[in-house]
């Protein structure tokens, strides 16, 4: 299927989670003119405790690369799992930019800021020693959840559940008061007289306009729980897809708005 842009985040490639086998079914589907990657696509905070790389893995950066080889925009915003990459903003790798940020037109004429999001969380930024603690144990509840699907698929028991993501939504409604992620985001987008923004960061999947001006929250969610991506269509309108293994068949689904 033939889209205008794809916007990918969160895929940790380097780790168990690494829903690789997904990408490549979801890169497969789409074709694209631009192919933006929002930060942490290769996790070398976990790959400094292990690396796991499948041949999936190396699947994925291949399709990359030949994407951008042929002549694809692919753009590349270091996060903070990646962080390492920041020293080369303004580089290229191949074909592939490197930048800290990016102000993407769509074809219907509207300004989105395209950023990684870590910037905006205090967790990260001012208490590195409990994001890498909160790292640690995400990973393991994605491992004890994979245990999970399998038991899940083999007593027949319908329909997904995540462990990860029910402890994720648990501790961000805990915690929001605090540290009110999407809200620092927008504040900076409406300041910047932008008409919304494109993220990644929290493996929170989004997709919605803000209340009174209209402004956009977009978030790709992640390739390690979730395997949502956002597409941008020929015409413009942006679509959040969900794109789930069931067995053999690989399913979209998607939410518009």
């Amino acid at each position: 299927m033939q889209v205008r842009s794809i916007f990918l985040s969160d895929i940790h490639l380097g780790t168990r989670g690494c829903q690789a086998e997904s990408l490549i079914a979801f890169l497969r589907h789409y074709e694209a003119e631009h192919l933006f990657l929002l930060g942490d696509i290769i996790d070398f905070w976990a790959m400094n405790r292990g690396i796991h790389w499948t041949p999936a893995q190396n699947t994925v950066v291949q399709k990359i690369l030949r994407r951008a080889r042929r002549g694809e925009k692919v753009m590349l915003i270091p996060g903070n799992h990646d962080e390492a990459l920041r020293e080369y903003v303004g580089a290229r790798f191949g074909d592939i930019h490197v930048t800290a940020e990016h102000i993407h037109e769509t074809a219907d004429g509207r300004r989105l800021l395209l950023l990684h999001g870590d910037e905006f969380d205090q967790v990260t930024q001012h208490h590195r020693w409990i994001a890498l603690l909160g790292d640690i144990a995400y990973n393991a509840l994605v491992r004890i959840n994979a245990w999970l699907s399998w038991a899940r698929r083999t007593l027949r028991i319908p329909g997904y559940w995540s462990l990860a993501g029910y402890a994720k939504r648990r501790v961000k409604r805990a915690v929001s008061f605090i540290f009110d992620f999407e809200d620092s985001v927008i504040r900076t987008v409406r300041e910047r007289g932008l008409d919304g923004v494109v993220c990644g960061h929290i493996h929170s999947a989004s997709l919605r306009r803000m209340d009174g001006d209209g402004v956009l929250y977009v978030n790709c969610g992640d390739w390690v729980d979730s395997c949502t991506a956002i597409v941008e269509h020929l015409d413009g309108q942006l679509e959040l897809i969900e794109w789930r293994h069931a067995s053999v068949n690989v399913v979209p689904l998607r939410v518009a708005a």
